[in-house]
């Protein structure tokens, strides 16, 4: 505990690192801020009403805890980020299809990622446009969520400007804790809205279970622990293919002598999809519930099946989830882990993996090795997009249920860990112990260098 506080005495010691974590601090607490500042014209005692009978397993539900509780507020953070994230994947999606998208992501450098962010920005503020436009029919659709008192046509044109205006002005609070701050900033945002829903669970669960049974509590807080470490290893587990650079002349005069080639190697990282195979598997599985929503209102009856997959805690949700998230675990790793890229770099490095020939060979050596590693990798996310549902069965609260795995759980463990590597970073330049005094931390030094970033 004494060289907790003494890192953290090191941490304040430094003023540009005061200055950005200080700077970060204030950003988040203007981003809380704005999700308490209800819209004009609304009731947001109502939405709330609406959002308890309806409950949290939709696509409303996910939105709501992704901006921390602002869209069921009707704040003007409503749709938070998520345009914004939505914007950058689909510009993602488009580098791995479209040539002009893949030529302006790894062949024109910097002016290329400008056009990008700009392009990124323009869609960003349609799809607000689009979602405000949806949020503001969702609360009309609401009864006695809106005014009788103000005019419709206000309502609509007043709103959707404030909507659009919140998600840009949180697209910019992000970036300006990247540029001044520490840390990701759009990354931050989302984790701050989604821990602000854990104390509030967390002191449910403990009024519950802690007062009629204590070991299960204590139970319930271990196994956290060992998956939040479970998630910390796989986020951070590489598999590194060892490299060797051909030898090379040292000197110009006939006593020059060769020496042997440095030794690095190639990354590949056990999951290298990160969170998206998730993410995608959600999206799909809102499909089947919509379409039974769709057959509700035309008289139809949606069937007992589908009825299951909106209860993420029924079995055929789960089955069908966890199978989703592997097969898109494996399609997200094909199109970002490209070995043929790598077999050209090694080649034009004049680098080569011990008893692998240079060209085609390389490139399946390293095609066979990701779809092996990228094994285990899909199954643990599979199991921990799952492992709510079977602590929701065991006993624990639906709230606090859901930091135990799912998107929540990997993008506070991915979020934290590139933030203390960051710190560490700092520190490790004035030569002060970081936060994590032992484990390989990206910050710090190590033996051999990574080739993956530079391609």
């Amino acid at each position: 505990m004494n060289k907790f506080f003494e890192t953290l005495r090191n941490i304040w010691s430094i003023k540009e690192l005061r200055e950005r974590i200080t700077f970060t601090l204030l950003i988040l607490a203007v981003y809380r801020l704005g999700s308490f500042i209800v819209l004009p014209g609304v009731n947001a005692s109502a939405l709330d009403t609406a959002a308890a009978a309806r409950g949290a397993n939709d696509i409303l539900g996910l939105i709501n805890t992704f901006s921390g509780g602002a869209f069921n507020n009707a704040a003007i953070f409503a749709l938070g980020i998520m345009p914004y994230i939505t914007a950058s994947i689909i510009i993602q999606l488009l580098g791995f299809a479209v040539p002009y998208f893949q030529r302006l992501q790894s062949k024109e450098g910097e002016s290329g990622r400008k056009k990008i962010t700009q392009i990124t920005r323009l869609l960003t503020v349609f799809i607000t446009l689009v979602q405000g436009g949806a949020y503001l029919t969702y609360i009309n659709s609401t009864p006695g969520a809106v005014s009788s008192s103000i005019d419709p046509t206000i309502f609509w044109i007043s709103n959707i400007i404030i909507l659009s205006t919140g998600t840009i002005f949180a697209m910019w609070l992000g970036e300006k804790i990247t540029d001044k701050g520490i840390g990701n900033g759009i990354s931050l945002l989302i984790m701050i809205g989604i821990i602000a829903t854990l104390p509030v669970a967390f002191f449910a669960e403990l009024q519950t279970q802690f007062v009629s049974s204590p070991l299960i509590f204590i139970i319930e807080i271990a196994v956290l622990f060992l998956t939040v470490l479970a998630t910390v290893l796989i986020v951070q587990g590489v598999r590194r293919i060892p490299i060797q650079f051909a030898k090379r002349m040292v000197g110009r005069t006939n006593s020059s002598m060769p020496v042997a080639g440095a030794r690095d190697y190639i990354p590949l990282k056990v999951n290298a999809a990160g969170v998206m195979p998730i993410i995608f598997a959600q999206a799909i599985m809102f499909l089947p519930v919509s379409i039974g929503q769709w057959l509700s209102k035309d008289g139809g009856t949606p069937g007992d099946f589908i009825l299951s997959l909106s209860d993420w805690k029924s079995i055929p949700y789960n089955v069908i989830f966890f199978l989703l998230v592997v097969l898109f675990t494996y399609v997200y790793t094909a199109l970002l882990v490209n070995p043929q890229q790598y077999a050209e770099y090694l080649k034009r490095q004049n680098a080569f993996i011990p008893g692998v020939k240079p060209g085609l060979p390389t490139q399946e050596y390293i095609d066979s090795l990701t779809t092996r590693v990228t094994l285990p990798g899909s199954f643990f996310l599979g199991l921990i997009s799952i492992f709510p549902a079977f602590v929701a069965a065991a006993g624990v609260n639906d709230a606090f249920a859901i930091f135990f795995g799912g998107t929540s759980l990997l993008i506070l463990v991915a979020v934290v860990l590139d933030t203390l590597q960051q710190i560490e970073s700092y520190l490790l330049l004035r030569k002060y112990d970081g936060l994590v005094k032992s484990g390989k931390v990206k910050g710090r030094s190590s033996g051999m260098q990574t080739i993956g970033a530079g391609m």
